[in-house]
């Protein structure tokens, strides 16, 4: 069945299998960065932003599940252990040291760009060479904008909120 899907690739599919992995690891980064960030998560607006965290965190779970299943396809294997996870990722990961809300906002929102970078940099290199996977980024990406506009108006509330304060 993979050399079907290998079969459809016009690129080096290694490479890809490269790309798709660092992606994973970048997904599995998020969603824990997510998920940690809203269980400690403090300050102004702390439950609008621990449901929007916490919903954030169940997508980044499924886009790993995509990619993790584009990979078995083409015959590839999964990054298999989370040490490898910030050794291979493009985007990294910030913990949540200060928990204060716009701060978690900020880290969050510097993913967000950071995956979109990544992912339309795979649009860019699967658009001709590869349908299935090009959808697949496509669907993620789709989100990832969502995410980061999301974010940015939960930050642009708590900033009103905070200047009215004043």
């Amino acid at each position: 069945m993979a050399e079907i899907g290998r079969s459809i690739v016009k690129m080096d599919v290694d490479d890809l299998l490269n790309l798709l992995n660092k992606a994973l690891a970048d997904e599995w980064l998020a969603y824990y960065q997510y998920w940690i960030g809203a269980k400690v998560v403090k300050g102004p607006m702390k439950d609008a932003v621990i449901a929007e965290l916490t919903l954030h965190a169940t997508e980044e779970l499924t886009h790993a599940e995509l990619l993790a299943t584009r990979i078995v396809q083409l015959g590839g294997t999964p990054v298999l252990s989370p040490d490898k996870w910030s050794e291979i990722t493009n985007c990294g990961y910030d913990a949540p040291e200060d928990p204060y809300v716009e701060i978690v906002l900020d880290q969050n929102i510097k993913g967000e760009q950071c995956a979109i970078r990544t992912y339309s940099k795979l649009l860019d290199i699967t658009r001709e060479a590869d349908p299935v996977t090009y959808n697949i980024i496509l669907q993620i990406i789709t989100d990832e904008v969502e995410h980061e506009e999301d974010l940015a108006a939960l930050k642009e509330d708590l900033e009103l909120m905070l200047m009215r304060r004043k």
